[in-house]
């Protein structure tokens, strides 16, 4: 076999140099997913990745045995030359990590077994969202595309509803070595002077985090203090000059990117985690989520339609309209003056965190496809979005 993983972001390269050299990972499974496609490679298989957001083009062969292609693009991304570098290397298997509708179709067109296994939401808001959908549930439900995974139920059914066929559609998780167990529930703090809020996601509008500092500005003005932490990369020169406009660059944190081993400890030590992101932002289910139950720090978060059913407002979580910063900023004010609902909220973690346990893991949905035995067809059968075993936001 021939593999070819196509993603958009998240640059293997780069991923296998700083995983050896004991960086650790950057991103939630970095070092889990680097493992999975190595482990392909050293079962005997060709094996490459090629990545759409990297700093040069490149391609070039790694220690591990995995063939590492840069496309070289730093923002937007050309389909058709990324289709020429999937043709160059002519795989006989593809797993696409992201939707470019060029390279299913040629995929489907050549005969190449196709496994897509997405992280995305699907709008249907817009015409120009509805087009596109539509041509690419066509292409999804295919014969030449064996399963389309993707990362949660929620997501998943949101691809039902664009059209793609629910027994085509497979739910899926990463593991997790941390769990609510780790840590006790937390109480708010008493006589605390300066509340600490923490945002870990892309520093970009979509991403919520205008919101929240709108939110730390309209909270300076009304007497109350907070110190925000901002972790991820993006638009940063943008959101400090805008913290500066606002007269909140004392408040506000910008930390970068930082390893994935500090970032549940950063929300243990946080009093609250802010989760705004914009409802046209494509979430799939956001791992923010995961990682804050798991430091059992009470969460806020915007109504973004992937949060559904699995954030509750006033039971788990408080839930503000997505874009409105006042209304982000009166959350807070609740949260850190209500003892008895902080406390809830970090009791009810645990519980909340178990129901969003999915028993496909990535690595079982991509080796069982590429056994292709009947005993591991029936297994991912059996994990479909229509086997009934999944309760779907409405």
């Amino acid at each position: 076999m021939r593999v070819l993983f196509v993603q958009y972001a998240g640059d293997y390269r780069e991923a296998v140099k700083n995983l050896a050299q004991g960086k650790g990972d950057s991103y939630y499974a970095q070092q889990y997913s680097v493992e999975v496609v190595a482990t392909i490679a050293k079962s005997g298989n060709e094996v490459a990745t090629l990545c759409c957001l990297t700093d040069a083009p490149y391609n070039e062969m790694l220690e591990n045995g995995v063939r590492a292609i840069g496309a070289g693009f730093r923002t937007d991304v050309d389909a058709k030359e990324i289709l020429k570098l999937v043709k160059n290397y002519n795989p006989t298997h593809i797993v696409a990590r992201t939707p470019i509708r060029e390279v299913l179709n040629w995929a489907i067109q050549n005969n190449v077994e196709t496994l897509v296994t997405l992280a995305d939401s699907f709008t249907v808001e817009k015409l120009k969202d509805r087009i596109r959908n539509y041509r690419l549930a066509r292409l999804l439900n295919s014969k030449g595309v064996a399963w389309v995974g993707n990362h949660g139920i929620n997501a998943s059914t949101s691809l039902a509803k664009i059209g793609v066929k629910a027994n085509k559609i497979v739910p899926w998780d990463w593991p997790h070595e941390v769990t609510p167990s780790d840590y006790a529930p937390k109480t708010l703090p008493t006589q605390k002077s300066v509340w600490e809020i923490v945002f870990v996601g892309a520093i970009t509008e979509l991403k919520g985090i205008g919101d929240v500092l709108e939110a730390v500005a309209i909270l300076k003005s009304e007497g109350v203090s907070v110190q925000l932490k901002a972790i991820g990369r993006g638009e940063l020169e943008t959101y400090i000059n805008r913290a500066r406009e606002l007269k909140i660059e004392d408040r506000v944190e910008f930390l970068g990117l930082i390893p994935n081993k500090n970032i549940i400890p950063t929300m243990r030590e946080a009093d609250v985690v802010i989760i705004p992101s914009r409802d046209k932002y494509p979430e799939g289910f956001p791992m923010t989520i995961y990682e804050a139950l798991c430091a059992r720090t009470p969460i806020i978060a915007s109504n973004h339609p992937m949060f559904r059913e699995k954030l509750t407002d006033q039971t788990n979580a408080l839930i503000f309209p997505s874009g409105n910063s006042a209304a982000l900023a009166n959350s807070i004010k609740k949260l850190t003056s209500s003892p008895d609902l902080y406390a809830n909220f970090s009791v009810s973690a645990a519980t909340a965190w178990n129901s969003l346990q999915i028993p496909v893991k990535w690595a079982d949905l991509v080796n069982r496809w590429l056994s292709n035995s009947s005993i591991d067809r029936q297994w991912i059968i059996s994990n479909t979005l229509s086997s009934g075993r999944y309760k779907q936001a409405s």
